[in-house]
């Protein structure tokens, strides 16, 4: 049991303002395995006048200075990788050699590219008669989700601190611990008092305390379309700047003179990963009628090759799922898809055999989706990809911009610029050619309902960044 009664603020553990705590529980085994603190409006009052206080000396710090904070965390999280890949693993659910390279790697290396990345940005330029500058946004409020919990606090954290921005975060309550050890490492690196401050609790609580907050500045949400709306909201009262990356539901557009093998086995894979509790995941394949029988074939082959198991054993390729609410939820997408007439291929509601504790769906495949179906159009976070066949290449662009999200998709060519054509074709923030692989450090964001703002790299530093004009 991981047991925190505190809460972190002004650069010391202190305890909170009331007893409320909240449990966590192993996704493999439905066992409790820590506690934190439910935080108050009260306690992100305490925090934001800690955030207010060391903003003034924080930002005056040399950019230099600041990313030695930032790389010094990185090592000290380096140091630490083990314990975070198997925290993470028992609180999400993701495979243990998985949890390692992306849950604890991404992490670690966003913090130590701030070193390299504040190089990149323009401090000041001179434009005619003006000096434009780039300044700290000031206090920023950070929101984030469990489904890759220290990546996206690292991808707000990390770039707030090195842009000279003080920070506020709730992270999620549903996967909280890896906050806590992150915490523990801010501590022992001596980032100054009031620098880096965590409030844990409920996103109705702590998180719109934190959105509606007047001392604060910007804030930056990762979560559902739904809950981004309710931060807009309330941001909006005090017009403070608001970066949103929300839900997605990507298409992986296969063209018909695509290595079909490749492309589906691989677009299977890409909807799966972390048991496609993913908001870039490409839920949505779009293949050639023409094709459709050799298409079911592999992607049969390959999500009944996706084994459910325990994410510390060396067999399972699919993990749980966070949370008996993520599991009744998914279960009901696949009955919805189910009544509404989508051929099932393989999968269904019903639990992996011999897995009948923890939090585990079946990997499911629906083919002669329409894109009207439930299944279709929203986001279901879970091991679901559906197929949907087209009959020419306008329509498969068609469908992949029928949606009312635009974060990720994916396309497939025999000729490359084709893909990249079609790429350019569709509503989405990024977009895999061929297969291409995840850059860290390119933007990462949306179109239409899944946000606004980039994270990552030079683009996700920058949101941080206030512009002032000097007339001289």
């Amino acid at each position: 049991m991981d047991v925190r009664d505190k809460l972190y603020i002004d650069g010391a553990w202190v305890a909170p303002s009331s007893t409320d705590s909240g449990e966590v529980t192993d996704s493999a085994t439905e066992e409790v395995i820590g506690r934190v603190p439910l935080g108050s409006a009260s306690d992100v009052d305490a925090a934001v006048a800690a955030a207010r206080a060391a903003f003034e000396e924080w930002s005056k710090v040399s950019v230099s200075e600041r990313a030695k904070f930032t790389s010094r965390i990185g090592e000290a999280l380096g140091a630490r990788m083990a314990d975070i890949g198997e925290l993470i693993a028992h609180e999400v659910g993701m495979p243990l050699n998985l949890s390692m390279l992306i849950q604890a790697g991404l992490p670690i290396s966003t913090f130590l590219s701030m070193a390299d990345l504040v190089e990149q940005v323009v401090w000041e330029e001179q434009v005619g008669n003006s000096l434009v500058v780039r300044e700290p946004v000031g206090v920023v409020g950070a929101i984030t989700p469990w489904n890759y919990p220290l990546h996206q606090i690292a991808a707000k954290v990390a770039p707030a601190l090195a842009a000279g921005c003080t920070v506020v975060l709730k992270p999620s309550e549903v996967a909280p611990l890896n906050a806590f050890l992150l915490t523990d490492v801010i501590h022992d690196v001596g980032l100054p008092a009031g620098v880096f401050n965590l409030v844990s609790g409920l996103g109705p609580v702590v998180g719109e305390a934190i959105a509606a907050h007047p001392g604060i500045d910007m804030v930056s949400f990762t979560g559902s379309t739904r809950a981004g709306r309710r931060v807009g909201e309330l941001a909006a009262q005090t017009v403070k700047r608001v970066a949103l990356e929300l839900g997605g539901k990507s298409a992986n557009v296969i063209l018909a003179d695509a290595d079909l093998a490749k492309a589906v086995a691989t677009g299977v894979t890409m909807c799966y990963l972390n048991s496609g509790q993913t908001c870039s995941a490409l839920t949505r394949m779009v293949v050639p009628r023409s094709r459709l029988a050799e298409v079911e074939e592999i992607a049969v082959r390959e999500a009944e090759a996706a084994t459910p198991g325990s994410p510390f054993a060396d067999t399972t390729r699919l993990g749980p799922l966070v949370s008996a609410v993520q599991r009744e939820r998914v279960r009901a997408y696949i009955q919805k898809g189910v009544d509404e007439g989508a051929k099932l291929l393989t999968g269904g509601v019903e639990p992996p055999e011999g897995l009948e504790v923890g939090y585990y769906v079946r990997p499911t495949v629906f083919s002669e989706v329409r894109s009207d179906m439930t299944i279709a159009q929203e986001e279901i976070f879970g091991p679901v990809l559906a197929i949907l066949p087209y009959d020419t290449e306008e329509e498969a662009i068609a469908i992949a911009n029928d949606s009312a999200y635009g974060l990720a998709g994916a396309v497939w060519a025999g000729d490359a610029e084709r893909a990249k054509h079609v790429a350019r074709r569709i509503r989405t923030g990024q977009v895999d050619i061929n297969g291409g692989s995840f850059n860290p450090l390119a933007p990462f964001g949306g179109f239409k309902q899944s946000g606004h703002g980039r994270e990552l790299g030079r683009f996700g530093l920058e949101e941080f960044l206030e512009i002032k004009s000097l007339q001289l």
